[in-house]
């Protein structure tokens, strides 16, 4: 096999968020579907402490490199730093500045803060290096679900009820405010964290408190919403300028609420339906406004775009995941291979995307020190 023409895929997991775990097996996945005749990967994992390390690509799925609770250290040769020269993005050693790899595309499969709210997609800019999935704002304003929701609403897509309340506001929290306007129960998120993590549902109000601080353990600024009576519908979204929608599927969680818990831990926790037994004009209700919410929120590449669906055949939309899960259970490549998308195409054609992104990107790049264009 000719590996010299391969393209070197930055696979970076692991991050330092609460679902640093998760991202381990989102990695393993993403790695085992790039087509080896066509990519190399290049797993770089992002420590809990916020180091950068280079792993071997078997290291990955290998069990004696746990990614939680308590991960074996990695010698300190393994750490590394990016160094762009001479046109090219390079992995180079801490330590000595070595050249180890140079890196064609990124592929972040780091879910969570610092890895999925823009911040590592600001890194890829910055180096000039393509990268998998949605940019800079778009990445942002789906991490927080308060300006998600604000957008949304803004577009006339519906969304549920809900309030905001700061850890650090003067004013503590209303509850019966919140029982007022949002009814009973009701759940309560961390605004910018993923995979369930610091959630929890509120039967009685005297409960709020005490959900609000589990939440703000997270992220300073909670969001509050309204129970939704049905069922919850995902939808995954792939493209660019065009994006197009999955079939939809449907997840029947057996613990109260799709918990952490339900998703990655207890392997009778949910059952997943793909595709969703809909109406065929609910299901496509659905996947319009999974496009049009994608579009509303600037995304390209992917997303997953979660709802619910009420009886009466209404559709809310929950948020939209801008680096959704690719692990064994995860719905964002198992609705994709339901459409007729198999895995290693769709990562084969989510590095396509980023990389077109870029070269258009890169087209309309201007020489800044150039004069102005003359307007007589």
């Amino acid at each position: 096999m000719d590996t010299t023409s391969r393209l070197h895929i930055g696979v970076v997991l692991g991050g330092m968020s609460a679902e640093h775990e998760v991202s381990w097996e989102s990695a393993r996945n993403v790695i085992q579907a790039m087509d080896p005749a066509v990519y190399r990967p290049v797993p770089i994992l992002i420590d809990k402490q916020g180091d950068w390390l280079l792993l071997e690509a078997g290291e990955v799925f290998s069990d004696d490199l746990p990614a939680a609770p308590d991960p074996k250290p990695l010698p300190r040769d393994r750490r590394i730093l990016l160094d762009r020269d001479e046109g090219a993005l390079f992995v180079v050693r801490r330590d000595g500045g070595a050249r180890i790899h140079r890196l064609d595309a990124v592929f972040p499969v780091v879910h969570g803060p610092y890895g999925e709210d823009g911040t590592l997609q600001g890194l890829c800019k910055m180096y000039q290096v393509p990268f998998v999935g949605p940019g800079v704002l778009s990445s942002a304003v789906c991490m927080d679900k308060e300006v998600m929701k604000r957008l949304l609403n803004e577009r006339g897509i519906p969304v549920p009820r809900y309030l905001v309340y700061r850890s650090r506001a003067k004013a503590g929290p209303d509850p019966e405010q919140a029982r007022r306007i949002l009814g009973l129960p009701l759940f309560v998120k961390p605004a910018n964290l993923g995979s369930s993590v610091g959630i929890t549902r509120v039967e009685s109000i005297e409960d709020l408190g005490r959900a609000l601080a589990h939440a703000w353990q997270f992220d300073d600024k909670a969001i509050v919403e309204e129970y939704i009576e049905g069922r919850e519908i995902e939808c995954s979204i792939l493209g660019n300028d065009e994006p197009i929608a999955s079939v939809p599927g449907e997840v029947i969680a057996r613990h109260a609420f799709y918990s952490y818990e339900a998703k990655y831990r207890d392997p009778d926790g949910a059952e997943l339906k793909i595709p969703a037994d809909l109406p065929a004009g609910v299901a496509a209700k659905v996947r319009d406004l999974g496009v049009r919410s994608f579009i509303a929120l600037f995304g390209e590449g992917m997303a997953r775009v979660d709802f619910f669906v009420k009886a009466d055949g209404s559709v809310l939309v929950n948020e939209l995941n801008t680096i959704p899960g690719f692990t064994n259970i995860s719905m964002y490549p198992k609705l994709w291979e339901a459409s007729g998308i198999p895995c290693r195409e769709l990562v084969h054609r989510l590095i396509q995307l980023g990389i077109e992104r870029f070269r258009r990107e890169a087209g309309k790049s201007r020489d800044w020190n150039a004069p102005p264009p003359d307007r007589s």
